[in-house]
């Protein structure tokens, strides 16, 4: 791509700003005419960062949702086995699964950062590096969290589940530990991946293991009548088949010859600082994960716990899908950032936080519409029994409330990630989650009247709260500051991996 100017002068009308100007260009319009630049050039720009943007979150999306509609389907398929077999499968889910999840998921985040800003500038072996490294930490990872797998029914029953439902979620957690392996290799390779922006392919093999995911569970379930661990069992292969697909692709595709440079001991050198970023992502999104998961569980102790869990579960269970569509486009944002970061454009990377938060909130304010007119509607989908309808309908708004602030938070999540600010959120969010939202919902719902929309509301002031706190530092964000640290952890992983290219302690 040439390095024309794409504004000859404040005063010209020359600028020519099209699908396939470069980030570069761009980059150089912002910084000499800013000011100069018309509306109808703004218009230009919004949608020449908005192409970039849906090109990566479409499939960001897919890969989201058909991820978690590979567990999704599973409890369904058990949920034709008994209403004890749904429970106990259900409350591992969320108690269980739910927690190794957040920690993955979490500590994954740091290949974003890391891996976004290095294809940035360009760095491409560093990232195979960073990529192999996330593996071994995220396989160690894997072994500590066995033993919570393997004792899953003692610590439900501290929980406060019954024997029964206990028992019944420690069969099925047995059955999940190989797809945590399966999930911690996979995870890190997907975020390789997209740093990369290569996102179609993993759409693909997300779609076509859904699709295998549902056969194999139906002869796992209803054909051979495998029962709970026959569901189980089957989530895990499929995982496992997504995890061998994501690095088949990586190891085959021309597309990462650059990229991945073949096995190699570098990747235990400097192993401690990237740790020390993957910790702090952990916490980061464990904190949002887990919050949102524990209000679900405190629900079940409230008086007529039936009731007050089904109607939080429902309603939930729309916000879960709301969140997965987020996170497609929170990922996309993050790749965006840490791309252009790396790359040393801060004004680009700033108008594409711009662009990302303002499109992601129009579309929230359509979903709040649908959420607030087919409130009944919506009830009636998850329930026939008029007292769990009723409690739905009269938690619509606060649902309402909650996908609004989706359309905010989540993004700046994504940014947060894609600028290496893991640290700083992760203390954000322990604030307003835990010290302020989560005591203020058990308050509201344990010693007020209002029950479970007391929990949802403390639930609400704690993402209100961190949803303003990221917008004040986003705000006052110093963009050519962060294009200096980007470069320097870029520098600091380059320098830890310098040997890779003459590949003698490849594998």
């Amino acid at each position: 791509m040439s390095s024309r100017p794409l504004l000859q002068s404040p005063d010209t009308h020359q600028a020519v700003i099209s699908s396939s100007s470069s980030s570069t260009e761009i980059e150089q319009l912002l910084e000499n005419n800013c000011r100069a630049v018309p509306i109808r050039w703004w218009t230009r720009l919004v949608l020449w960062e908005s192409r970039t943007l849906w090109q990566l979150s479409w499939a960001a999306i897919v890969v989201s949702i058909f991820n978690y509609m590979l567990s999704f389907v599973t409890l369904v398929f058990a949920g034709h086995l008994s209403s004890l077999e749904l429970a106990g499968a259900s409350i591992a889910t969320v108690g269980i699964q739910g927690l190794a999840y957040g920690i993955m998921l979490g500590m994954a985040s740091a290949v974003q950062t890391v891996c976004g800003q290095a294809y940035g500038a360009k760095q491409y072996p560093t990232m195979g590096i960073i990529c192999q490294r996330a593996m071994i930490l995220h396989l160690g990872a894997a072994v500590l969290l066995t033993f919570l797998y393997w004792y899953s029914g003692p610590i439900l029953i501290a929980m406060g589940q019954s024997v029964a439902i206990a028992e019944q979620g420690q069969i099925f957690a047995h059955g999940l530990i190989l797809q945590m392996y399966a999930f911690a290799l996979s995870c890190p390779m997907q975020r390789f991946l997209q740093a990369q922006n290569i996102v179609n392919p993993l759409a693909y093999m997300s779609v076509g293991v859904f699709f295998l995911h549902i056969l194999l569970s139906w002869l796992a379930v209803d054909v051979l009548q495998y029962g709970l661990v026959g569901a189980a069992l089957t989530l895990s292969l499929s995982w496992w088949l997504l995890a061998i697909l994501n690095g088949a692709y990586i190891l085959l595709s021309p597309s990462c010859k650059q990229t991945w440079c073949g096995f190699s001991w570098k990747a235990f050198r400097g192993i401690w600082p990237y740790f020390r970023l993957t910790l702090a992502s952990a916490v980061m999104l464990c904190l949002e994960i887990w919050y949102n998961q524990g209000l679900v569980l405190i629900s079940g102790l409230l008086p007529n716990p039936t009731i007050s869990l089904d109607s939080l579960s429902v309603c939930m269970n729309y916000l879960t899908w709301d969140i997965c569509f987020m996170l497609g486009i929170s990922t996309a944002a993050s790749i965006r950032v840490g791309n252009e970061l790396g790359a040393g454009h801060p004004k680009v990377a700033r108008f594409s936080v711009f662009v990302v938060t303002g499109t992601s909130t129009l579309i929230s304010i359509v979903l709040t519409a649908i959420v607030l007119v087919l409130r009944i509607q919506l009830s009636e989908l998850f329930s026939d029994d008029p007292d769990v309808i009723s409690a739905v309908t009269n938690l619509a708004p606060l649902l309402a409330i909650s996908v609004l602030l989706n359309g905010v938070q989540p993004i700046l999540s994504g940014v947060a990630i894609g600028s290496g600010w893991q640290a700083i959120v992760a203390y954000v969010n322990l604030t307003a989650y835990y010290l302020i939202g989560l005591p203020l919902g058990c308050v509201l719902g344990f010693k007020t009247s209002l029950r479970a929309a007391g929990i949802w509301w403390g639930m609400i002031i704690g993402v209100l709260l961190q949803t303003i706190t990221l917008i004040i530092l986003t705000a006052r964000t110093n963009w050519n500051a962060e294009v200096v640290k980007a470069a320097d952890r870029v520098n600091r992983s380059t320098n830890e991996c310098v040997d890779l290219v003459d590949g003698s302690n490849d594998v």
